[in-house]
């Protein structure tokens, strides 16, 4: 259910944002009311407050955020609490932020190593990463994680390539499980 409906929201705000020619700055508000409500846990507890009343809750953001942020990002509030879909504001929002992402060519990749990797062979990577997709940017993560004891597993969205030594230890090991003797 949360996917259809932050799909449903965020598919309407990414295209009203490419009508209106105001991506940029839906993208900025997107990301501060975002971080607003995950910082303000009492404002969040208030707009999921069964026994506040929708009316009360749409009149209390539309007195907060009015003039704040632009009006499609505040139709688009009002009628998440109108439907009483509240508890998705971040998925909606997580959802609109990968769509511009990709608008924008932007990749969000996970990468993560059994050890450190220096700057050289970060660069490496990320020069690799952009001559094999068809990203222009990217926002890299790097993470740290003993078990693969070698290479690294790279996660681009739903793709992942793992180059481990722990992969490959699985491999070979489901091989030789299929050999007959």
């Amino acid at each position: 259910m949360a996917k259809i409906v932050a799909k449903t929201y965020g598919d309407a705000l990414f295209e009203s944002g490419l009508e209106n020619q105001i991506l940029d700055t839906l993208y900025e508000e997107v990301m501060e009311v975002d971080n607003i409500l995950t910082q303000n846990e009492e404002f969040t507890r208030f707009l999921c407050h069964p026994k506040i009343t929708k009316e009360e809750k749409v009149e209390v953001v539309q007195n907060v955020l009015k003039g704040k942020v632009c009006d499609q990002l505040l139709g688009l509030i009002c009628v998440v609490l109108e439907k009483g879909r509240q508890q998705y504001f971040h998925s909606i929002f997580s959802y609109f932020v990968d769509c511009v992402k990709e608008h924008k060519g932007i990749g969000v990749v996970e990468v993560t190593s059994a050890l450190p990797l220096t700057d050289t062979q970060k660069k490496e990577i990320e020069e690799k990463l952009l001559q094999t997709t068809s990203y222009h940017t990217l926002e890299v993560s790097y993470k740290e994680d003993s078990s693969l004891i070698g290479g690294v597993v790279i996660r681009i969205g739903d793709r992942v390539v793992d180059g481990s030594i722990k992969q490959r230890l699985y491999d070979l090991q489901k091989q030789l499980m299929n050999i007959q003797i």
